[in-house]
């Protein structure tokens, strides 16, 4: 099949498996015109059409459902490929380290090119980044600023990113506007030092109501207990992005602009492991950001993916 990537059969079988155009390239972080654009120049590649699509529904055409099974085998044997250079190299585990998020699928994805032992300290991002800056880690999925990058002689590849919304009382749960917003900062920077950078720059940028606070309510009961005194609704921190709300608090999606959080693969600049490097390749292959770049996000200066 000249022409045609692994990518691009990622991309195929995301779709295939989602039958949603919009939930696949949320899964692959990748704009929606260009997974149809991929998709598009696949079956050109190949000679056959793969979906039939309209604007309500997506279904596999038949040559489309008895490609997918040998999409899966191609992906699995390069996978297969990856696991033969990991026996040969003989590699130790890779340490990788997170804050709270990790990427979907992570140990069926990395157990083809390596065994990755997950550290148990489960610390904040500028302190994962500089435990991959000084040995500790191999890797470590964290949020960073291009300057942090260069001070501790890291690199990174976007792993994923999530978009923060508000939480407010009452039962509207319709958009709010950024700068209609409140955000936390917290006192201490020792666990709160990159989340402070970031609201302190969403605040700057966009108007937000920038509230200092002393009690880590950043995330847990104490910041639905700030929400409730707040007469704004208040952006969540991606910390507490899963945590279930009370029930008189309600989500509110931010817009004017959309807030996004990166969450970036980091290693040291001299790493030349094979095993560390196919993990990383393996977690951000396909994952290329180019929903990052819409003209209605917000990311910070700084943001190694801001264009």
């Amino acid at each position: 099949m000249i022409g045609v990537e692994l990518r691009q059969l990622r991309y195929f079988v995301a779709v295939a498996e989602e039958l949603n155009f919009g939930r696949a390239a949320d899964r692959l972080l990748i704009a929606g015109p260009s997974l149809s654009q991929q998709i598009k120049a696949l079956e050109r590649d190949l000679g056959v059409r793969l979906f039939d699509r309209d604007r309500r529904s997506v279904a596999l055409t038949p040559a489309g459902s008895d490609l997918l099974a040998h999409a899966r085998a191609l992906l699995e044997q390069a996978d297969e490929l990856r696991r033969r250079a990991r026996r040969l190299a003989g590699s130790e585990p890779v340490r990788l380290g997170y804050v709270n998020w990790l990427p979907p699928r992570l140990s069926a994805r990395t157990s083809a090119v390596a065994e990755v032992h997950l550290d148990a300290w489960v610390a904040p991002s500028h302190a994962q980044a500089a435990r991959v800056a000084d040995g500790s880690l191999d890797l470590a999925v964290c949020w960073v600023r291009d300057e942090d990058l260069e001070r501790l002689g890291l690199k990174a590849r976007l792993a994923g990113a999530d978009r923060l919304y508000a939480v407010s009382r009452g039962t509207d749960s319709g958009e709010v506007a950024a700068r209609d917003t409140a955000v936390l900062l917290d006192d201490d920077t020792t666990s709160w030092w990159s989340w402070n950078v970031f609201a302190e720059q969403l605040a700057g940028d966009t108007g937000a109501e920038a509230v200092r606070i002393s009690d880590n309510g950043i995330t847990g009961p104490a910041f639905f207990d700030h929400v409730r005194g707040s007469a704004r609704p208040v952006v969540n921190c991606p910390k507490g992005q899963t945590t279930p709300l009370p029930p008189d608090l309600v989500q509110r999606p931010v817009a004017g602009p959309k807030v996004l959080w990166t969450w970036s693969l980091v290693w040291r600049r001299s790493e030349v492991r094979a095993p560390v490097l196919a993990v990383v390749d393996v977690l951000c292959d396909g994952v290329d950001g180019s929903g990052l770049h819409a003209p209605d996000v917000w990311l910070p200066e700084g943001d190694p993916y801001r264009t």
